[in-house]
């Protein structure tokens, strides 16, 4: 039975590095401390112009690198130098039989796949940027960290350095740490690279299925103080928050962050180069949508839909944030303004409110562009394609008697684009191409309904205004209405067409109801359950 040593010191190390942060530095210490430096390529040509002395990979093993450098590090005398148990009588024998030295410490970043798909790079190219040798190595050494450090991050060069000045070694508790992160590491490689496989093949729902992703921050909690929390991006190229730069207020909370994405996703269902668009989200559910002749215009009718609940809320924009429009959303508390861009006077006045977390993204996510998206589930994980159904791109079909009229059916549009991204049952009413009552999350649909019209009449209260905002509304359903009650509701609230899916077993029925009222109602024959 052996003996993990607590701290193992560093007389060898291997250094092969793409990304060369703090690599002479490294390099540096480590020779101060008498450790004889091993490296490949280019990682051996930065230390070696560096004036420090370094042994060539080819030299230790004594092959050249071949094929490209496709092989230079998968040899024995690489790989026992790793995978040795330093006080195993066999292993030690071998090793001495091979002339086989010993490896303390390996630091290896790798081949930046994600980075060159992320760019575009065609088939060969993104092949090409698989790395083969350092995920060997990596995987090797953390295997045996027993007696070797590995390092796949250059950001813990301090903390090993700092232990082999203060304890003359790397200890057990810290190796055993990084190899932890080292798996990881190889880990989130292996993921992004299946995945872009499988997305290169059209496979969706292959027989395993990874997941992979880089801590971007520690968040101060989760969904509730009790619960820890961290934010990891995945390396997806898709404008929103995971890539946005935020130019001013506090840190990002879990909630933020989910909220903010919904609202992102929300506003870039309207093109820019159309009309301005705003959405107001709350509970990751729009509390009003808009769109507008300018940024100012579109807030302030998103606003008037539901105001009492866009207190604390997100704001998306789908254009540059503009001084006129940043006047009108400071106006009340708001927790975060998301937006493809902001003009300097937008800034200064968004200044004003320390606390309120401002991000640019420098464009708009593509609606219909696919992608994954994934929940967990006790002992699993449901996978399914990004919902990138589009209105525009569906073959309405009027059911009814009457058809809609021109602004009837530019509303209607405009609803169930809304209603794709409120949590089902959805009930979304729309007036003038802005939302004016929306009902989110009911386990009735006739609920979803009568709640919208309620909190449409509210709005119109508060507001002194006569009569609520769904009279003469059009309204959105997610999914079929199951029965004709839930048509009645919207009825009852003012609307005078309806937009929804159809499939129901009862859809005769429904539409009777419709007719006998006088609405006009479309199938889109596409459903947008939001769970």
């Amino acid at each position: 039975m052996t003996q993990t040593p607590d701290i193992v010191p560093i007389r060898r190390a291997l250094l092969s590095l793409s990304d060369k942060s703090g690599l002479i530095d490294f390099a540096r210490a480590l020779t101060g401390t008498g450790a004889a430096l091993v490296s490949t390529g280019g990682t051996a040509k930065a230390i070696a112009d560096a004036g420090l002395p370094v042994m060539d990979v080819s030299t230790l093993t004594g092959f050249p690198e071949i094929m490209d450098g496709r092989v230079k590090t998968l040899h024995p005398k690489v790989h026992g130098g790793l995978l040795a148990v330093r006080d195993n009588a066999e292993h030690t024998a071998a090793m001495a039989t091979h002339g086989i030295e010993p490896i303390d410490l390996v630091a290896i970043n790798l081949y930046p796949f994600e980075k060159t798909v992320a760019g575009g790079a065609d088939y060969e190219t993104s092949i090409e940027n698989i790395d083969i040798g350092g995920p060997a190595m990596i995987r090797a050494a953390a295997k045996n960290h027993a007696y070797l450090t590995v390092i796949v991050d250059p950001a813990d060069y301090a903390a090993v350095l700092a232990e082999i000045a203060e304890k003359g070694g790397v200890s057990f508790a810290l190796r055993q740490k990084l190899a932890a992160k080292a798996y990881a590491r190889t880990g989130a490689y292996d993921a992004a690279i299946s995945n872009w496989f499988y997305a290169t093949l059209g496979e969706t729902t292959p027989t395993f299925r990874a997941f992979g992703g880089e801590l971007a921050e520690v968040m101060r909690y989760g969904e509730n103080p009790h619960q820890m929390a961290g934010f990891y991006k995945t390396g997806e190229v898709r404008p929103g928050v995971a890539t946005a730069r935020q130019l001013q207020g506090k840190q990002l909370s879990y909630n933020n962050i989910n909220d903010t994405d919904a609202a992102f996703e929300l506003v870039c269902e309207f093109d820019p180069g159309r009309t301005a668009a705003v959405a107001i989200i709350k509970h990751a559910n729009p509390c009003g949508v808009a769109e507008g002749a300018s940024l100012k215009d579109a807030y302030l009718k998103a606003l008037a839909c539901d105001p009492v609940s866009a207190f604390g809320g997100i704001v998306a924009l789908n254009r540059k944030l503009d001084a006129a429009a940043a006047e009108e959303i400071v106006k009340i508390f708001t927790e975060v303004i998301i937006a493809p861009d902001a003009d300097e006077d937008a800034v200064k006045i968004v200044a004003a409110k320390k606390n309120l977390r401002l991000l640019v993204t420098g464009g708009l996510p593509d609606p219909r562009a696919a992608g994954t998206t994934v929940r967990s589930v006790a002992g699993g994980l449901l996978v399914q394609q990004r919902d990138n159904g589009n209105v525009d791109d569906l073959d309405l079909k009027v059911v009814t008697r009457r058809a809609p009229t021109e602004q009837e059916l530019a509303d209607l549009k405009f609803a169930f684009r809304v209603a794709k991204h409120v949590k089902s049952n959805a009930i979304v009413y729309v007036k003038d191409q802005a939302t004016v009552g929306v009902g989110a999350g009911q386990m009735s649909r006739v609920d979803s309904a009568r709640i919208a019209a309620r909190k449409a009449i509210d709005a119109a209260e508060a507001a002194g205004n006569a009569e609520p905002l769904t009279k003469g509304s059009v309204v959105a359903s997610d999914a079929f209405f199951p029965f004709a009650d839930g048509l009645m509701a919207a009825v009852e609230a003012g609307a005078t067409a309806v937009i929804q899916p159809g499939g129901s077993m009862r859809d005769d029925e429904v539409i009777k109801a419709a007719d006998e009222a006088g609405l006009a109602m479309v199938f889109t024959g596409m459903r947008h359950f939001r769970h």
